[in-house]
């Protein structure tokens, strides 16, 4: 049976417009900025700026800094390359984390010829402790490593060693490492204005203990500003602590819907959101006639939902181009501190109505 056609998206048939143009020569040294790019190429900015990640991943492109335009990568003498033991230090338990995100990039770095394993404990199984974590990496060999969501101490931590390392998501935008994951914040903005349209005040962003403390990092801070900029206060009620348990999860949703039902949900990952679901549905509570529901990531299970279920979108194929890329500088004994920022919209559907009055 023949294998379907995959359709480019606009980002990457105007990647391939622009190598076009690159390997015309038409610029020298570096690229317009955004705004005169996608003015000329007759796209949104938006996806002029996805396309020149995607140059940027496959290193057709250079980074030349927050608020510069992109500089042609320069291809002079390349170094050897050796095999690198890549390993990926994962948030929570492998049966709870390994997403369609790391099942690629394992693939996308073992067809690059590196070695790629799992640590046998996670952050959560570690407790999050920087002692105990440090403890584990530095008994476990490798030549680099990949960590999954990794809290602000812990990222730190390994901001402060000398091996190398990228950081898949996470707390690491204000540290100078390699990282790479979407930007969620216009997406929140978004999300949020359509939910105070629809007349909802009670919205209660429901995420991981590396998200919300010591402080909530800077997507969550977002959401609570705007959410105070529509006139709505905020609090603990808002971004609630929970024990990070299905226990405590199923404890948290009783105490939500106890008093105060919010009348939205938006939830971080495609496993709790399915517990929620689950508990919504044990008590007889429509989707979104009772209460809106909003995931911040889109699962391939998603498509099995009716109504689909409104999400954040963004190119995740951008990941695995971008820690194959950061794995190959390395084994050539490169440093690469590149932040690779992948913008997410926000896509409404079914699962998301007016405001249930009380």
């Amino acid at each position: 049976m023949d294998k379907a056609v995959r359709r480019l998206s606009l980002a990457e048939q105007t990647a391939s417009h622009l190598r076009e143009i690159l390997q015309s020569g038409r610029w020298a040294e570096k690229l317009p900025g955004i705004i005169p790019l996608s003015k000329e190429l007759r796209v949104s900015p938006t996806t002029a700026r996805s396309a020149l990640i995607l140059l940027e991943t496959e290193g057709s492109l250079a980074s030349r800094g927050l608020g510069r335009s992109r500089a042609l990568a320069s291809h002079k003498s390349t170094p050897a390359r050796r095999t690198l033991r890549v390993g990926i230090l994962l948030h929570d338990a492998p049966a709870q984390q390994i997403s369609r995100y790391i099942f690629e990039i394992r693939h996308e770095l073992e067809v690059a010829g590196h070695e790629v394993f799992f640590a046998q404990k996670s952050q959560v199984e570690l407790n999050f402790n920087v002692t105990r974590i440090s403890r584990h990496v530095r008994e476990t060999p490798a030549d680099a490593w990949l960590v999954s969501a990794g809290s602000k101490e812990v990222l730190t931590w390994f901001s402060k060693q000398t091996f190398p390392f990228i950081a898949l998501f996470g707390r690491a935008r204000t540290l100078p490492v390699a990282y790479v994951g979407p930007d969620k914040g216009p997406a929140f903005v978004s999300a949020i204005d359509q939910l105070v349209k629809l007349g909802h005040r009670r919205i209660v962003l429901i995420c991981r203990k590396p998200r919300r403390l010591p402080e909530p990092g800077r997507v969550e801070r977002i959401f609570l500003t705007e959410l105070a900029a529509h006139g709505v206060p905020v609090g603990d009620y808002n971004l609630p602590d929970w024990d990070e348990t299905p226990k405590g999860l199923h404890s948290l949703m009783e105490s939500l819907f106890r008093v105060t039902p919010p009348t939205a949900l938006i939830v971080d990952e495609a496993p709790v959101l399915a517990s929620i679901q689950q508990f919504l549905a044990q008590r007889k509570l429509q989707i979104p006639e009772h209460v809106s529901l909003i995931a911040t990531d889109r699962d391939s299970n998603f498509d099995w939902c009716f109504p689909q279920i409104a999400h954040f979108h963004w190119q995740p194929d951008l990941v695995a181009r971008r820690v194959v890329n950061w794995a190959s500088a390395i084994s050539r004994g490169r440093e690469d501190l590149k932040q690779t920022i992948i913008p997410a919209e926000f896509i409404p559907s079914g699962t998301i109505g007016p405001a249930r009055r009380p």
